[in-house]
């Protein structure tokens, strides 16, 4: 039978092992990560304690020990609650772990039963376990694999439902409080699989910051460095999916092309740092007005794409129009010299069974229209007729 002793030493040394890879992974950058240090921290203090219970006083290597036990369970959830945008709700974990400690206090100094203290920890256990599977089920983040999010939420159901298996099996347990009772076959098993609790927590956490690391690689080479918005390449992904989606459901999806008038001038008169800043105005005030589903790209030195999925063709010139009054009024300042700019553009609504390079040629059409009937317009694309909006 495996030694309840093995088993701790074991958990300590993979939480000692993970505090040094989540260690290495503090400079990422990432929200929570400091917290499942924490949460390694805590277990790898704790653990040491309760391997030297009968060495040192009770209230060591009972109280503190299951104290900083429920503290590192709630710094994981905290971590995993700002990991995914959340907020930790600190008041509230830190008094679980305080009724923990109050618990652990009652029942080894005014009612000695080792059952009673494990069911009171095991509570705590359960309930953080089910509050993760929970959160990370409803608040796994959008766009993302989910792979990472599911496999952490069914690790922390399966242990949570160990945790209350193993608090109820020691109410079961009619003898007087003894160390003994650690060593039956059913309460060593149950004690492996809690002593695994934080170490494999701990890997699936990685786990989730290794998938957000190459999202946000992938966004950095899909983004425009200077803009903030999509390059040309990681536009014509997402539009090429979205008009995959709408030819199967058959909904409306407008592409609008979008160029800024005689940019070449504003780079000879007054140099590329004012171009670069004219740039930068434009598609933060772009961006402002536009929904979290439209698709913002910059496919050209001045020359932007923006797709724009349930929306009509009249819907479309609308938006297409307010952005282009939106830039002739916005005065761009570079230092001292201010800076005025135009737009003009040309949309597209999908027709069924159009490809996207079909419909972004007949965009490009009507922007050239625009263009060539003075610019500072825009232009809709019908049939091949384009009509101009001014």
């Amino acid at each position: 039978m495996l030694d309840p002793g093995v088993a701790i030493a074991t958990s300590a040394l993979m939480s000692f092992v993970l505090l040094g890879l989540l260690g290495s992974l503090l400079r990422a950058g990432k929200s929570g990560i400091a917290e499942w240090f924490g949460a390694n921290l805590a277990v790898v203090l704790a653990l040491p304690l309760i391997l030297l219970r009968g060495k040192i006083p009770d209230s060591l290597s009972v109280v503190v020990a299951n104290v900083l036990l429920a503290l590192g369970g709630a710094a994981y959830y905290a971590g995993c609650a700002r990991f995914l945008g959340r907020r930790p709700q600190w008041p509230i974990l830190l008094a679980g772990v305080t009724a923990v400690g109050v618990a652990v206090i009652y029942w080894r100094y005014a009612v000695d039963s080792i059952p009673m203290r494990v069911f009171s920890t095991t509570l705590f256990s359960a309930a953080f376990c089910t509050a993760l599977t929970w959160m990370l089920v409803r608040h796994s983040p959008a766009g993302r694999p989910t792979y990472p999010y599911r496999v952490t939420a069914i690790i922390a159901f399966v242990f949570g439902v160990c945790q209350l298996v193993r608090g109820f099996y020691f109410l079961t347990l009619d003898a007087a409080s003894s160390p003994s009772m650690f060593a039956s076959a059913g309460s060593v098993l149950l004690l492996v699989v809690a002593a695994a609790i934080m170490p494999i927590l701990s890997m699936s956490a990685m786990l989730m910051v290794h998938d957000a690391l190459l999202a946000d690689a992938r966004d950095a080479a899909n983004r425009d460095f200077l803009t903030g918005a999509l390059s040309r390449q990681g536009f014509e992904v997402l539009a090429r999916r979205h008009v995959g989606r709408v030819q199967r459901h058959a909904k409306p999806l407008a592409l609008l092309i979008l160029d800024l008038d005689h940019f070449k001038r504003i780079n000879d008169s007054l140099g590329h740092a004012v171009g670069d800043a004219v740039l930068r105005a434009f598609v933060q005030m772009a961006q402002a007005q536009l929904r979290p589903t439209d698709v913002l790209g910059r496919i050209g030195g001045e020359e932007f794409a923006l797709l724009l999925p349930d929306t009509d063709s009249g819907n479309a010139m609308y938006l297409a129009d307010r952005l282009r009054k939106a830039a002739a009024a916005q005065v761009v300042m570079a230092g001292a010299q201010p800076c005025r700019y135009s737009i003009s553009g040309g949309v597209a609504a999908w027709q069924p069974g159009e490809s996207f390079d079909r419909l972004s040629a007949r965009a490009d059409r009507a922007l050239y229209d625009a263009k060539h009937q003075g610019r500072n317009r825009i232009c809709a694309a019908d049939a091949g007729n384009a009509v101009p909006v001014v």
